[in-house]
């Protein structure tokens, strides 16, 4: 699993869900996929396939991106 230094630095050790969740969902999807930090959550991973482009609000919260792995490219 690729982690960034972002990753290190924004969060507590215990608390791996959301990144774990876009980690899983990038193997099965074209679209980036994003965490977030959330006031109520802690973090929560988005797909940029549900937004299409990320509004403002929601890109000053990310903290981590995961490329989509799918590809029709064989």
């Amino acid at each position: 699993m690729y982690a960034s230094l972002n990753i290190a630095a924004a969060r507590p050790a215990g608390d791996q869900a959301a990144f774990i969740a876009a980690h899983a969902r990038s193997f099965h999807s074209y679209f980036t996929q994003y965490v977030l930090t959330d006031d109520e959550a802690g973090y929560i991973a988005v797909d940029e396939g549900d937004y299409g482009a990320l509004p403002k609000a929601m890109l000053d919260r990310v903290i981590d991106t995961v490329p989509g792995r799918l590809s029709d490219e064989f």
